[in-house]
């Protein structure tokens, strides 16, 4: 496995592709006792992969097969097994995903060529704003792969701007891993607190969990309202647990590159078919060299744009733009149809919204209802009506909008069990 596949030309790393499709296929039917019982259902030849079309032939799997089946997708003995890491559990029941020491190298593996799109090197130094514990496989994923990169890296977790700026300021990395939104507040605290941060050693941030990019692939409001405050590098990543991968932007912002020896693609419509060049489709993923729990024709439920053109910084490999939203997620209110994303985007607009919950309902006559709670320094009517209006011109819509106590809002926000701050509840997915 080697970043250097990305630069091979398009011939060379479809050959590829399906010569890792065919061992991934063919260790799955032996290996895996979800997959074995498919072919007994399907009748489906899992030595007869000779081209993407014979592959396509598989049959999905489904979010909810891996939540049902979670241990007959496992492909070794438990006393292989070198870590567990499990998902969030956005949308339903946690999924835990086991690896094999050869799974682990494959995770540093993907975060280390993640880490050289972004130009880093062993002379960086890498300050992990993400918690490495509560089996998130993130954070692990970025200390094992600046550890193979040979990249100094500094644990500090999630959170806690005064610790974050305190190590900044004495140890001096030269790029930080972070969620975007804790990006604003590491201003926000610099800022308040009189801090140099526009001359401080950060020059760039591997952004995660949040799109800092729109649909045309420019910063969107998040994206901007860092930039404008500091002088600092955003590269943009999107990964997930399951893939155990993730695709990562280059200097030029242009969508994030696959690794084609980690994984093969698809966008698909909604009934299944490859969608036409330069629409949205729901991302489905094959996981190449996968030793512990792979997975094959695995729908996501995340809506993204594929591009195929070869990228200027000189990689072949197709490139994903960001996540629109979640195919169960998408909204449809009062004729408009949108995805969450949309919203977070037009409240990150606003400088004295400090945090916000959106909450989505359904209402006594079937309809979608949607709810907008926020904290803000500014708690006039004047203010209301300006994020209404702002609503209704750029989507066509008008939600509630309430003020709520910031502490509140936390503890809504941040139940025991999650590992991560909860911006969008749908409460018709728990009728």
């Amino acid at each position: 496995m080697s970043n250097q596949i990305q630069f091979q030309n398009s011939e060379s790393i479809n050959r590829l592709q399906l010569d890792d499709l065919k061992k991934i296929v063919a260790y799955c039917g032996k290996k895996s006792p979800y997959y074995k019982r498919i072919i007994e259902e399907t009748g489906f030849d899992w030595n007869d992969v000779n081209s993407f079309e014979d592959f396509r032939k598989l049959p999905f799997t489904s979010k909810e097969d891996l939540q049902q089946f979670n241990e007959d997708f496992l492909c070794v003995d438990r006393d292989k097994i070198a870590d567990y890491s499990s998902t969030s559990g956005t949308l339903g029941e946690p999924i835990f995903i086991a690896m094999t020491s050869s799974d682990l190298e494959r995770l540093a593996i993907n975060e280390s060529n993640t880490f050289e799109n972004a130009g880093l090197s062993s002379k960086d130094t890498i300050q992990l704003m993400t918690t490495i514990d509560r089996r998130f496989m993130a954070g692990l994923a970025y200390y094992l792969g600046a550890q193979k990169m040979g990249t100094s890296v500094i644990r500090v977790g999630s959170g806690v701007p005064e610790l974050q700026w305190d190590t900044i300021l004495s140890l001096k990395p030269t790029a930080i891993v972070a969620v975007p939104s804790f990006i604003v507040k590491l201003i926000e605290y610099a800022q308040k607190n009189k801090i140099d941060y526009q001359n401080s050693s950060i020059q760039k941030a591997i952004c995660i969990g949040e799109p800092i990019r729109n649909a045309e692939l420019e910063m969107n409001a998040l994206g901007q309202r860092i930039t404008d405050a500091w002088n600092v590098e955003l590269f943009s990543t999107y990964a997930s647990t399951e893939m155990g991968a993730a695709f990562s932007e280059c200097a030029l912002g242009i969508g994030g590159h696959l690794q084609p020896d980690l994984l093969y693609i698809e966008l698909i419509d909604e009934v299944g078919n490859p969608v036409k060049k330069g629409e949205t489709g729901e991302l489905t993923i094959t996981t190449l060299g996968v030793e512990g729990m792979p997975l094959l024709r695995y729908k996501t439920g995340d809506v993204c744009r594929m591009y195929e053109e070869p990228c200027g910084c000189g990689r072949n490999t197709v490139r994903l733009g960001p996540i629109i939203g979640r195919k169960k997620q998408m909204i449809k209110y009062k004729g408009t149809t949108f995805y969450p994303p949309a919203l977070f985007n037009l409240l990150n607009n606003f400088k004295e919204i400090e945090n916000y919950l959106i909450e989505l309902s359904t209402s006594n006559i079937g309809t979608d209802e949607l709810t907008i709670q926020i904290s803000s320094s500014n708690l006039s009517e004047d203010f209301l009506l300006e994020i209404r209006e702002h609503f209704r011109a750029k989507l066509r819509v008008s939600p509630i909008i309430q003020f709520i106590d910031a502490e509140d809002l936390i503890r809504i926000q941040a139940p025991e069990k999650n590992r991560k701050p909860i911006k969008f509840i749908d409460y018709r997915t728990q009728s």
